[in-house]
Order: structure tokens, then sequence, then C-alpha cells
């Protein structure tokens, strides 16, 4: 199934995709924002919060925005950039990165995953909040089985920049 998998980046007429997706990439996130009065609400029209910044990820050229397609549909996306969730700089990080359910477990972001690690050398970076126990299992993997990774590094943050795991590797 991974072997039809096209990773691209995705095109500024593309946009509209990116935030249809991220409808239900903040739908699976929202179950982790029970304790939050805001996040993850519904707004009166019956649709998530626009994601902050998306709009950037087509004008910053330290921002690229990715899309998955299996049989020419969209199955998923990740928005890469330039910030690190510590204070040790880093040359990729995975802000957000999604597949939809149906698609999941079937090695679609692991393929995608490793798509992305292909387009950039360097060390990158991938942050995972504290109660997204799956998300981390999963970037350990996907880090770990990509050839040429090496300098895995896991840390624990609980800091005013992150709270959770920061996995850090070098591509290359």
């Amino acid at each position: 199934m991974s072997a039809d998998l096209v990773v691209s980046r995705a095109r500024a007429d593309e946009a509209p995709i990116i935030a249809n997706l991220m409808q239900f990439y903040i739908h699976d996130f929202s179950e982790l924002w029970f304790d939050r009065e805001v996040e993850g609400e519904l707004g009166p029209d019956g649709r998530f919060s626009d994601y902050p910044l998306l709009e950037t990820y087509w004008s910053d050229p330290s921002r690229e925005p990715w899309l998955f397609r299996l049989g020419g549909l969209p199955v998923g996306f990740a928005l890469v950039n330039d910030v690190a969730h510590s204070e040790t700089p880093v040359d990729r990080a995975v802000a957000e990165f999604f597949v939809v359910r149906k698609h999941r477990r079937r090695g679609v972001g692991q393929a995608a995953a490793h798509a992305l690690f292909g387009t950039a050398w360097g060390v990158w970076e991938a942050a995972v909040v504290r109660r997204n126990i799956g998300a981390l299992a999963f970037w350990r993997t996907a880090a770990a089985s990509y050839p040429g990774v090496r300098d895995i590094v896991e840390e624990d943050h609980r800091d005013g920049l992150w709270d959770g795991a920061v996995l850090r590797f070098r591509v290359g």
C-alpha cells in the first residue's frame, strides 16, 4: 500500500486540502485536550478554529507544506519548519503530521515520514505532546528505521517551550 504513496510539496492552490484535513487532525487531538477550556472546542459553525499561521507555509521559505496521496486522493499532510521545541537548533522540525485513520497502521505514515526525511539532510526534530503516546512510538520507529539516521536523542521536556518528548536525529 505505501508503495503507491506520493509525498509532494503542497502548492498554494492545494492549501484548502490541508485546511480540510486539519479539521480531522484537530478532531483527533481534541481528545488530548479534555482538561482545556478553549482548545478542541467546535465553533458555532460546527468547525474547529483554523490552524494559526497555516498560510505562512506558502509564503515563508523556512516552512514547507506537504501532502500525502494514495491513488491520487489525499490521505494526510505534514507541516515542516525550522522551529525547535528546545534551545538546541535544528534544520527541520515536523510541526504537524497527520494520516487519516483509514490508512494508519498500514505503513503509510512511516513511508511518508521517510519521504520527508529524504528531502533534507541535517538535524531533524519531532516533538510529541506528553499525552500522545501513540505518536511517540511512531516517531521512535520512523526515525530508527530510516537508513542513514544517526545520533538519535530523546529528551523529556516540561518547560515553557514544550511539555513532552523531543526526538532529535541527524539525517544524512
